[in-house]
């Protein structure tokens, strides 16, 4: 039982071996952004790629907080949003309708997280957005590009605007909403939303003395940090990961069940 009541069925054996470490990765993702402090109680979502041609989707159950999210527990659906395997659970078609646009366009998308992090909706809420004032700031502006508010995401007409905003990128500001983070691996997809939450939380603290009294970094030096880090998070994302397990098996076990 993942929180003392919850009664879960362990997976483990019983599906391939790369659903499994899709799921332990994605319930890892999960528990980090709950350990940060990212999550927004039952609601806003993270879903990964099965392996494979049946384009099978993992994302989480309504009603469980992230702190508690197990591989085990995450249920599989199709591009649709229809729940592929047995399970006692249910998904919000709110939070699926965001994630299936990404991962129907993008063969890269194979996780895909968005939050509703108290700094993330504050700064996708400012006129001129995420601001050239921080290191983080500039490693994440080449990747960021930004989706106007439309209301709850149940309209599925609004997928195809998700994607066309989104293009190319790997992060995504969905304006008055959010932050969206997409990643081959759990892994780029996790740094790639840990320095765009950072580089807004970084925001909000500078602008708490006034616009005009803040420092923008020279035109020269973004330019520098967009060829220093054309390679993007991928590599990075790799070395810091097994760290983040490991703080996780410390500080918010559990998770790989």
């Amino acid at each position: 039982m993942a929180d003392g009541s919850l009664p879960i069925t362990s997976l483990k054996g019983k599906v391939s071996d790369a659903e499994w470490q899709a799921r332990v990765d994605l319930a890892a993702l999960y528990r980090l952004v709950a350990l940060h402090g990212w999550d927004d109680m039952i609601f806003t979502h993270i879903s990964a790629r099965i392996p494979g041609p049946e384009h099978h989707f993992l994302i989480n159950p309504y009603g469980m907080f992230f702190g508690e999210m197990t591989a085990s527990c995450l249920v599989k659906v199709d591009l649709d949003g229809n729940i592929v395997d047995k399970t006692p659970y249910f998904i919000n078609p709110a939070g699926f309708t965001i994630h299936s646009a990404v991962h129907g366009a993008r063969d890269d998308a194979q996780y895909v997280m968005h939050l509703h992090s108290d700094q993330g909706v504050a700064v996708s809420a400012q006129r001129d957005g995420l601001l050239p004032l921080t290191q983080h700031a500039l490693i994440v502006l080449p990747q960021l590009a930004y989706h106007d508010y439309e209301g709850v995401a149940l309209n599925l007409g609004e997928r195809e605007r998700i994607v066309s905003d989104l293009g190319d990128k790997k992060l995504l500001m969905l304006r008055n909403h959010g932050t969206l983070s997409v990643g081959a691996t759990a892994a780029e997809c996790w740094l790639g939303m840990f320095f765009l939450e950072r580089a807004c939380a970084q925001q909000v603290m500078a602008l708490s003395t006034g616009r005009d009294n803040v420092l923008l970094a020279p035109e020269s030096a973004q330019e520098e940090v967009r060829r220093q880090t054309g390679m993007g998070m991928g590599m990075i994302g790799g070395l810091a990961w097994p760290g983040c397990l490991r703080r996780l098996d410390r500080e918010l076990p559990g998770y790989a069940e």
